[in-house]
């Protein structure tokens, strides 16, 4: 790949327009009360970070102010039983993140007497928190004069330096160069950084008019600045099919159960199903009941698609012990992630 050019990114334009156009979250603050001294918290800057891997602010605003009514401190957090994290959880996706948390809220605690580490390096000793992560909250809380490269930076500095090849490819150059551009206002730096590539050079459209990066950019330069990031070539993910058994007692309670404590949605509630397998096997009902077919779910995992057939029946609850009993009523306070809410509401719960 060609070497890109080193010139750093006009630090004082970005922080300037962030000064102006911040957006108003709740885990973060202001640039007017962090230049009179208000630090950020880290703990919640680190729940906020935790949260928005792979999910949007929209969908993380309300879940972060579930967690932080709920647990307003790592103290609290630490303490909470992991059943209770999952639920509050469920819906978020990629439930190792809450495991993960939960882990690190603990270390926290017991290593550092709750207080998190100043420095990327000594934040990413904490379990769950990568690279990303770690820079994320050493800069925001501590302003840490450490590169910060989320997805929304990456798209940013690709149209800057007009990127040839897929960001993947590319991604400890760009490093490298936005480690050249961390002003002393690193925290300050790394979020205008963020909104600038979630409002205004964004997935589908840019704004270059309105970017005050935008008098040394070369995407701008082009007909269309959206052509970058080059896309990596896409592949087919694999297809997994199976079938999902919905029990019913007399009563209409919905039979529940935990999924192993390792492994994919791990610790999460589930109801019944057999394995998941490149080839549709015969449906091998748990119990007698007048199972009845319901179709077919889809959910698109990170590097599978799965397919399952969704059946139900009204059973009789003897014999069925590795589990325990819901009211329809009551499963939205369950750990459910979203692959079997939709199979729920398939059968009927929605």
């Amino acid at each position: 790949m060609p070497t890109l050019d080193p010139r750093p990114l006009d630090a004082e334009a970005v922080l300037a327009w962030y000064d102006r156009h911040a957006r108003d979250l709740p885990w973060r603050v202001p640039p007017a009360l962090r230049a009179q001294g208000v630090r950020p918290d880290p703990y919640r800057v680190w729940l906020s970070e935790v949260m928005l891997q792979q999910t949007t602010v929209a969908a993380v605003r309300r879940y972060f102010l579930r967690f932080t009514e709920l647990w307003p401190t790592v103290f609290a957090l630490a303490a909470a039983p992991l059943d209770s994290v999952l639920r509050e959880w469920a819906g978020l996706g990629y439930y190792a993140r809450a495991r993960n948390l939960h882990a690190c809220a603990q270390a926290v605690v017991e290593r550092h007497g709750g207080v998190f580490p100043a420095t990327a390096a000594g934040l990413a000793t904490l379990p769950g928190i990568g690279a990303y992560t770690s820079a994320a909250i050493a800069a925001i809380c501590f302003d840490e004069r450490v590169a910060v490269l989320d997805g929304n930076l990456e798209r940013v500095l690709a149209r800057y330096h007009r990127l040839e090849v897929p960001v993947r490819e590319g991604k400890e150059e760009l490093r490298a160069v936005l480690q050249l551009s961390v002003p002393q206002r690193a925290g300050d730096f790394a979020q205008a950084m963020m909104d600038l590539g979630a409002t205004v050079c964004a997935p589908r459209n840019a704004a270059c008019l309105l970017c005050p990066l935008e008098p040394g950019c070369a995407a701008a330069r082009t007909a269309d600045p959206t052509a970058y990031p080059v896309k990596a070539a896409k592949t087919d993910k694999p297809i997994r099919k199976g079938h999902a058994y919905v029990m019913r007692d007399a009563g209409g309670d919905v039979y529940l159960r935990s999924r192993p404590s390792k492994g994919l949605l791990a610790g999460m509630s589930e109801v019944p199903g057999s394995d998941w397998a490149a080839e549709l096997g015969a449906p091998t009902y748990p119990t007698a009941g007048d199972w009845r077919h319901h179709g077919q779910v889809v959910h698109m995992f990170t590097h599978f698609r799965l397919e399952l057939e969704v059946w139900s029946a009204t059973v009789e609850p003897a014999g069925v012990d590795d589990g325990w009993w819901v009211e329809p009523q009551r499963l939205g306070g369950e750990a459910l992630p979203t692959l079997f809410r939709k199979v729920l509401a398939a059968a009927g719960h929605g």
